[in-house]
């Protein structure tokens, strides 16, 4: 049996019938930027979310690059995030000619390390005459990005604490998160809302996806939303006076109107994919295979939350990994790597001087880490097929 790592026409066929209504109501109208559906859409992420603020942009790297734009991150500055996330966290620092500055993850998280976070502040970064921090090249040091990786949101009290201490803002990468909950000591929180500002992004593969490019920017600062609405349209408010210099980051409202029929079941999916991630659980178990792979973390099951992991991806690790992948492929089964290299090794970051053993965590998981099928119409029968083959491998 053929089990793809992803397969997205059952959720169409559920809404194939509204979204049309949608395409057609907007093809009549010819409003294809910004405008009503793009609107309604933020107004209803911002109450899904607990945010004051949603802003549609054109897409997740660009909700981050709008972000660093906005708060004026430049040559100089320098932001602390992790080596084992999507390129575009980093890279987007990059865009803006500041550096990134990484630190290692929980090797059962995948999440940045508050620990390591703590540590590299205190060991590599000092305060300057003018009570900045500054890091070992002389570099401001500006904010620290956390990703909520792979549907856990990270540990956001402790991170937070450390940012207040010293004076950092804090920016959260939701991309992979939307509707993930923490439980924070002032209750629970949901990922993007937990500091000044959180990015989200609706690619065709995220739970709550749109049918192309598409993100947003959530907050709760009524001054930097409005900042945030006028970067997306190159800087301008009103036509043709620009303030300062923007990006073309707009929503188109084709994917708003898609984005705005799929919310209301965001909560139903994910529900549904941690029911696909117990299930694994059991089978893996039944197949005694536990003491060979290790399943992915779930930090704050017992601590009375809904959302307590999304499960965007199912990420497994086994240090066979590679023969694993070889293993599936040819018995028909999908899945990925996410992702096989830390940032910090990657060619274009060489300059930034890091090597192997730097982020040790991050480096192990790079080698071992695979993400087998997960959506919320994965069968039974599905998941036992691929049980069963990773139990052949095994054997």
């Amino acid at each position: 049996m053929r089990v793809p790592l992803l397969d997205l026409s059952a959720q169409y066929d559920l809404l194939a019938e509204p979204i049309r209504r949608e395409f057609d109501e907007i093809l009549r109208t010819q409003n294809f930027i910004l405008g009503p559906k793009v609107e309604e859409f933020e107004r209803a992420l911002a109450e899904y979310c607990g945010a004051r603020h949603a802003i549609g942009v054109s897409s997740g790297t660009d909700a981050q690059l709008a972000i660093l734009m906005a708060l004026g991150l430049a040559p100089g500055d320098a932001v602390i995030t992790t080596a084992y996330t999507f390129f575009a966290t980093a890279g987007c620092i990059a865009r803006l000619g500041a550096t990134p500055l990484f630190v290692d993850i929980d090797p059962a998280t995948f999440n940045i390390s508050p620990a390591a976070l703590a540590q590299f502040l205190q060991r590599h970064c000092r305060r300057n005459a003018a009570n900045q921090v500054i890091d070992g090249a002389g570099r401001t040091v500006r904010a620290i990005i956390p990703v909520h990786l792979f549907g856990l949101c990270c540990e956001m009290d402790p991170i937070n604490e450390i940012a207040a201490r010293y004076e950092l803002t804090v920016i959260e990468d939701a991309a992979q998160a939307i509707g993930a909950e923490y439980p924070s000591k002032a209750g629970m929180r949901q990922a993007g809302t937990m500091s000044l500002v959180g990015s989200f992004s609706f690619y065709p593969s995220k739970n709550l996806g749109a049918a192309g490019d598409a993100g947003a920017i959530v907050c709760d600062d009524d001054g930097l939303a409005q900042r945030f609405r006028i970067f997306r349209q190159h800087g301008m408010e009103p036509r043709y006076f620009h303030h300062f210099i923007g990006g073309n980051f707009r929503l188109d409202a084709l994917q708003a109107a898609i984005l705005k029929v799929k919310l209301p079941y965001l909560n139903r999916w994910s529900a549904a994919r941690r029911a696909v991630a117990d299930i694994y659980r059991e089978e893996f178990s039944r197949s005694r295979l536990t003491n060979r792979i290790t399943l992915p973390a779930e930090p704050y099951r017992e601590r009375g939350l809904t959302n307590h992991h999304i499960y965007h991806q199912f990420v497994i690790r086994t240090p066979r990994r590679d023969e694993l992948q070889q293993h599936l492929t040819a018995r028909g089964i999908g899945s990925a790597i996410y992702y096989p290299l830390g940032l910090h090794e990657q060619k274009c970051f060489a300059g930034l001087g890091y090597g192997p053993g730097d982020l040790l965590e991050t480096e192990r998981a790079a080698r071992e880490t695979l993400a087998l099928p997960i959506y919320p119409e994965l069968t039974l029968e599905m998941q036992r097929e691929v049980v069963d083959v990773i139990a052949e491998f095994f054997a």
